[in-house]
């Protein structure tokens, strides 16, 4: 996959966060992909922070837009090579310090499989 296909699947990607455009966040995922991140465990830590499938994404994305209906990212960076995506964004939220965020994005037949984000 070109650099670029990978960079326009995470632009899309934060269009659809964004925009808390949950159905069509989820159309960029694989059904059975997983999704690792810090705050899964401190808000739901039965999961040890991973997820898998789009039914349990569904559970979490909506559950974050619900409690964080001001929760935007602004893209500070793009690297993509041949199956990945790193993306490093600044998180905020209203009443919030903002946040800077890494997340790798692995894409496979234009689908993402996996993700995983990085935060202090």
């Amino acid at each position: 996959m070109t650099p670029e296909k990978l960079q326009s699947i995470a632009f899309k990607w934060f269009e659809a966060f964004n925009n808390h455009n949950l159905e069509q966040l989820l159309s960029l995922y694989d059904d059975e992909a997983e999704h690792f991140s810090p705050k899964l465990k401190i808000h739901k830590p039965e999961t040890q922070g991973l997820v898998t499938g789009k039914d349990a994404l569904r559970i979490w994305w909506q559950d974050a837009f619900e409690r964080l209906p001001s929760l935007h990212y602004k893209v500070t960076s793009l690297t993509a090579n041949a199956d990945r995506v790193f993306m490093e964004y600044i998180r905020t939220v209203e009443n919030e310090e903002d946040m800077l965020v890494a997340e790798v994005l692995v894409v496979k037949e234009d689908r993402i499989v996996a993700s995983r984000v990085y935060h202090g």
